[in-house]
């Protein structure tokens, strides 16, 4: 069980005139972290009904909401939590049911680490001190809706999804995950029907699987277990996917490239002095002191020893009572003494600080001769118990003393208690960090035999190798020896299946500094999910994102469906590209794909696909589209729209649901070059035969020759080619360079057309349509009906050829005008070459050598999604925006 530090956030404090306290004793003092922090002085305080909030009463300068009821605050007073800046009418104080920052920890019976990344453009509130993200500090979870400042993020709960089983777990049923606030607009209570969210506060609950939202008084009464919503059938279920974390961080194990963005404490921090204050540089621990890791707290020149320290645990979140702490100076490491203290006064009188105290200061805990520490269960039925420890305290002693209660309040009993541990994640010197002892768990669970099982996919090797020389590779580069290991392999990549955790660790480190043949080699760790368990009848989708089309979209639509899914079918195509998904969905008998790409990124995936099909158990899955290049023709006829352009996530994984399946050809393309003689007969070969698979058309002449323009333009200034607007822009220009250029291309070439000979009209170029889209959704064939030719069909086994005699006749064609030049229909077609010719497959354009050129069909057909015709029914607020950081939905791609 990995535990990390679960922080709390920052805040900003108000004149105060009086207190109001949770009458806990495990309730905490506490404010925020990044602004210096003011004194909590010595006003009366009240007791109320709010879950570790340590409230005061203040003036409102400004219009106001209240956190609970979500209503505006009428007059000028209302109530603040000094840690977490919660704002309340005095009527909801004792109807208060969200938890304070500095308490939230407790609450969490199983950690689960964040995933920060940078944030997006969408208004959104910080989860920990409750105030609007601004500017570029901001950051947010990849897998779930936390969203925080850059310097709340080490105060923030470790709550994030539970999205796979580790190791020894074995959950079957999953409770509703709840996140505060950070809805849309349009969200409704799950429970009274009422609108829930907020734009001007963090309000309201909503579930991060199954979608459904509620108040913060409302959502307690919703049965706790998850049905997963209306996506349930195409989430892959937590409970059927398992992967062995351990030595893994959660970014290794799904696959999120790792960035800048790190949440950090540091001296960037803005200081308040003012004539009555001075801030203290106040360390958690030993370690936070070696690392420079500080807080700066606010106080006044003279206060109480006992309020210095209560202010420091406040910007710490640490809930504890400050008579159990202590403020050491950082470069004496002693206790304070008379000549930084003044008595002043009767004993009564504990020591103050006075200005010349020094400005560095480590925070720590008194000596004790006994703890108490609380003791979890690996089972999640087993409530927590706590125990007593000392000195001469042992394992085996807190299990004599554990084990009792624990059979008394479950069915089930542990064999012996040498068969059962305490699971500790503890830092060896509690000193090294206040704030980590805590948040430190004890578990108790059975002892079992695991079997270690981490699953490392590892490629950027040569290609077409045998196993013997994959073999020889891993030895030599990776020293892994064959009878430690099982390896899967691949063309250019091996699975291996690792039953040491510090083995793989060793080969996934080295593998990341390693070259072969001059490439990089690249290493995942790649989940298992287990087939017994999926629901009878599911159809989990498998997502491929290509980050890099469409601009800045494809990484916001990986962002979303990271966390409408389960991101373990998430798949960046950056990142080893379409194999570690397929090969991870090798098992699954039913699922669907989705590709968010162009249609070059469609192509790879089918030709990955096609090359694995007989390793996997679903060998023809249905490919859906989110259209994120610069073309997308396929995307047009499969009715996915002519690009992406903001649709809500959600709907659009509606949509894939509801699609309809329908087959698509595909073709082989052979490039057989070889030397021509003058009369046209063959006379040797140039280069090696080369294959390439069709699935939208096959260009040769003036249509090849402006792709490749383009592509030589864009290779030299990649950067400016991320909007469909100037890609077309920069087609258009190359297009006006070629106005006066002429070809004689049925000079050059000779084509057969099912083994019979065609007689090329004049043109300038030859294009093969095996869809009716082309050039950016121009229909080039024409609609109009010719007894001589069948109407075109992407499942009819046939190709459409077509001529265009120019850029002229080409811009009429996309404007509507005319057609191109109607010339055959066939099913095998054998073109030859007399010269070197501009080419392109799908948009990838080459120079062709002299030589024949075969086009077949390329073996079964491949099972495409098309979009239903039937208008989507507009979402509720609960399951639309809300669920996403996407922009508004517009017309659906339609």
């Amino acid at each position: 069980m990995t535990v990390s530090e679960q922080p709390g956030g920052r805040g900003t404090l108000m004149a105060d005139s009086g207190r109001v306290k949770h009458d806990s004793p495990s309730s905490s003092p506490g404010p925020g972290r990044k602004k210096a922090q003011q004194s909590p002085g010595s006003k009366a305080r009240y007791s109320v009904n709010a879950p570790g909030h340590c409230f005061r009463k203040v003036t409102l300068t400004k219009p106001t909401f209240c956190h609970h009821c979500g209503d505006f605050i009428w007059g000028i007073v209302g109530f603040v939590c000094e840690v977490c800046n919660f704002m309340s009418h005095e009527k909801c104080l004792k109807h208060a049911r969200t938890v304070c920052s500095c308490m939230a920890p407790t609450q969490v019976q199983v950690p689960v680490a964040h995933c920060f990344g940078p944030a997006g453009q969408k208004k959104r509130f910080c989860c920990v001190c409750r105030k609007h993200l601004e500017g570029s500090s901001a950051l947010r979870c990849e897998v779930c809706e936390l969203h925080v400042h850059s310097d709340c993020a080490p105060f923030s709960v470790s709550d994030c999804r539970f999205c796979h089983q580790d190791g020894g777990q074995d959950i079957d049923t999953y409770q509703h995950h709840w996140r505060e606030g950070n809805m849309s607009s349009g969200a409704r209570c799950e429970v009274c029907r009422r609108t829930c969210s907020s734009s001007d506060i963090l309000a309201g609950m909503r579930c991060e699987w199954c979608g459904i939202t509620a108040h913060a008084s409302c959502y307690i009464i919703i049965p706790p277990e998850c049905s997963m919503g209306r996506l349930q059938n195409m989430i892959l279920h937590p409970s059927c996917v398992r992967i062995c974390s351990r030595n893994f961080s959660k970014m290794h194990c799904y696959r999120i490239s790792e960035n800048s963005h790190h949440s950090e404490m540091g001296n960037d921090h803005v200081t308040l002095k003012t004539e009555v204050m001075t801030t203290l540089k106040v360390f958690d621990g030993d370690d936070a002191a070696k690392r420079n890791q500080f807080c700066l707290v606010s106080i006044p020149r003279i206060i109480k020893n006992e309020e210095g320290v209560e202010a420091s645990l406040r910007a710490f979140y640490i809930p504890d009572e400050p008579q159990d702490y202590e403020l050491q100076s950082y470069s004496q490491q002693g206790l304070f003494t008379d000549d930084i203290i003044n008595r002043n006064g009767t004993p009564d009188n504990k020591p103050i600080f006075k200005d010349t105290v020094s400005d560095s200061w480590v925070l720590r805990s008194k000596p004790k001769e006994t703890e108490v520490v609380k003791i979890y269960s690996s089972s999640r039925k087993v409530e927590v118990t706590s125990v007593t420890v000392g000195k001469s305290s042992t394992v085996d002693s807190i299990l004599k003393e554990v084990l009792p209660r624990i059979e008394k309040q479950v069915t089930w009993n542990l064999i012996l208690i040498n068969t059962a541990y305490v699971y500790l994640n503890k830092p060896c010197d509690f000193q090294t960090s206040l704030r980590q002892m805590n948040q430190t768990r004890f578990y108790i669970e059975e002892s079992r035999n695991r079997v270690a099982q981490v699953n490392l996919l590892l490629g950027g090797f040569p290609t077409q190798l045998e196993k013997e020389e994959y073999t020889h590779l891993l030895s030599e580069h990776l020293s892994v020896k064959s009878e430690s290991v099982s390896a899967v392999l691949f063309s250019g990549a091996v699975v291996l299946q690792i039953s040491c955790f510090s083995e793989a660790e060793r080969i996934y480190m080295l593998a990341k500094d390693t070259s072969i043949s001059g490439k990089q080699l690249y290493s995942l760790v790649i989940p298992e999910i287990m087939q017994s368990k999926l629901a009878k009848g599911s159809c989990p989708l498998l997502v491929f994102v290509n980050p890099k089309s469409g601009g800045l979209k494809g990484r916001e639509i990986l962002y979303s469906f990271r966390k409408l899914l389960n991101p373990h079918q998430v798949f960046e195509l950056t990142s080893g590209g379409p194999l570690p998904g397929l090969h991870t969905f090798r098992e699954v008998p039913h699922f669907r794909i989705l590709v968010c790409g162009g249609d070059g990124t469609v192509g790879w995936v089918l030709g990955v696909l096609e090359s694995i099909r007989h390793k996997i158990a679903c060998p023809e899955p249905a490919i859906g589209i989110i259209p994120l290049g610069t073309g997308n023709d396929l995307a047009r006829v499969l009715r996915w729209g002519a690009g992406y352009s903001g649709e809500d996530p959600y709907n659009i994984l509606l949509s894939v649901d509801e699609a309809e399946e329908v087959q698509m050809d595909r073709w082989t393309i052979l490039l057989d070059a070889q030397e021509m003689t003058e009369d046209g007969k063959e006379n040797g070969f140039l280069e090696p035969p080369k294959i390439v698979h069709m699935n939208n058309y096959f260009g040769l002449g003036i249509d090849a020759e402006l792709s490749l323009d383009f592509h030589h333009a864009r290779e030299v200034e990649p950067d400016k080619f991320n909007s469909r607007f100037h890609n077309k822009g920069v087609y258009v220009k190359v297009g006006l360079q070629k106005l006066s250029h002429t070809r004689n291309l049925h000079k050059d070439i000779r084509m057969q057309v099912d083994k019979h000979d065609v007689e090329l009209p004049s043109i300038e170029g030859l294009i093969f349509l095996n869809i009716p889209s082309w050039g950016s959704g121009a229909d080039l064939w024409g609609s109009d009906s010719e007894s001589r030719f069948g109407r075109p069909r992407i499942d009819d086994g046939m190709l459409e050829v077509v001529g265009v005699t120019g850029v002229v006749h080409m811009g009429q064609v996309q404007s509507g005008m005319r057609s191109g030049i109607r010339i055959a229909q066939g099913s095998y077609i054998r073109i030859t070459v007399n010269k070197p010719i501009p080419v392109q497959v799908d948009g990838e354009p080459w120079i062709q050598s002299p030589g024949q050129i075969i086009i077949s069909a390329a073996g079964p057909k491949v099972c495409m999604l098309r979009k239903s015709k039937t208008k989507q029914k507009k979402q509720s607020g609960s399951l639309k925006e809300g669920r996403s950081d996407s922009p508004a939905p517009s017309d659906g791609g339609q």
